[in-house]
């Protein structure tokens, strides 16, 4: 027989069939009523010790609070980056507006400084919130606060994950690997047989599978992967620049360059022209994720086209479908990436 939503039942319900409430948590937990609801919201006012022995009887006795009713939940969903300072991460607010506006809901945003978790205070705040559901950019969530938001019945999905995906938990992405294999490709067909890459810090998936790809390519040309030209950067343009004046500095420089994102391209075009070189005459550039800018730089920057806008948009889909009480047919998905050549690229110089 199923449990009613907003209740929940320990392992031993063959012996007791009452189902979870507040009042048997706080009586387990040797606690008053009012305490454990301010737990349960996330209120900052109760002691570290008593909060872990509540958490603890909750994940327990697997209580799961009543869904809201949408007219008595605030209509908002989390929108929460480890960084948000570039137009990367404006692609993904248009794509989550979009789908929000169509749900008329409202998008909170929050950035954690770098950090891929979340603090405490920033998780107390947002289940005082109990907003519809959370979107979590190149960040994650601990088993504890996965508990936690699964406990209110706050669902989340992580969108562009950091590390390997959580089993259970729902994730957007794109086809990192299939599109560092298509940007060495195309370099490889124009004839160049030293390849650099300037990819994101080593810690994150996307970065490691888009190597992955050039490498990938490189091996079916029966080319070498010289570890010399494999850099890893910040995806930010002072990455692009450092490694590329010391790629580009070396009396056996690379003729092309994969970039693994826009804005470190725009960096290695920048060491280039000091270095006197011309783009693409003496070097090729492949950028990543195919921003607005990369259209109208001088010369357009031929890059791989991540479709960041739908994949905040599917992400958003993904929280409203759960809020609703449903599942999601994919817990997974990746949407696919596509070569977009401009003028960055050409044959190497005889």
């Amino acid at each position: 027989m199923s449990t009613p939503l907003g209740t929940g039942t320990s392992p031993s319900d063959a012996d007791n069939p009452q189902p979870a409430s507040i009042a048997s948590i706080a009586a387990e937990a040797g606690v008053s009523i009012p305490t454990v609801s301010k737990v349960l919201n996330g209120r900052p006012d109760v002691a570290a010790d008593t909060r872990a022995r509540v958490e603890s009887v909750i994940e327990q006795r697997r209580y799961r609070r009543r869904r809201a009713r949408e007219s008595s939940r605030p209509a908002l969903i989390d929108l929460v980056f480890h960084e948000m300072h570039s137009a990367w991460a404006t692609e993904i607010i248009r794509g989550v507006e979009q789908a929000a506006a169509a749900e008329r809901a409202a998008v909170v945003l929050s950035e954690l400084g770098g950090e891929h978790r979340p603090r405490r205070e920033w998780f107390d705040d947002l289940l005082t919130r109990r907003p519809l559901g959370v979107i979590l950019v190149l960040a994650g969530l601990d088993e504890e606060q996965r508990n936690q938001l699964t406990t209110r019945t706050i669902p989340f999905v992580v969108l562009d994950t950091a590390g390997e995906p959580q089993p259970g938990v729902p994730t957007v992405g794109s086809a990192n690997w299939s599109g560092g294999l298509a940007a060495t490709r195309h370099l490889i067909s124009l004839g160049h047989s030293r390849i650099a890459v300037i990819s994101g810090p080593t810690t994150m998936m996307c970065s490691r599978a888009r190597v992955d790809g050039y490498r990938s390519a490189l091996d079916e040309a029966a080319l070498p992967v010289d570890p010399d030209l494999v850099r890893h950067g910040d995806f930010y343009v002072h990455g692009g620049y450092d490694h590329g004046l010391a790629l580009l500095s070396r009396p056996d420089r690379p003729t092309a360059i994969f970039a693994g994102s826009d804005f470190q391209a725009l960096g290695v075009m920048r060491a280039a022209r000091e270095l006197g070189l011309s783009i693409p005459g003496d070097l090729s550039i492949v950028g990543y994720d195919d921003l607005e800018v990369t259209e109208w730089i001088g010369p357009p920057l031929t890059t791989v086209r991540q479709p960041l806008r739908d994949m905040a948009t599917t992400a958003a889909e993904m929280v409203f479908t759960l809020a609703r009480g449903e599942r999601p047919r994919n817990e997974r998905i990746d949407l696919a990436t596509e070569l977009i050549v401009r003028e960055s690229t050409a044959p190497p110089p005889s």
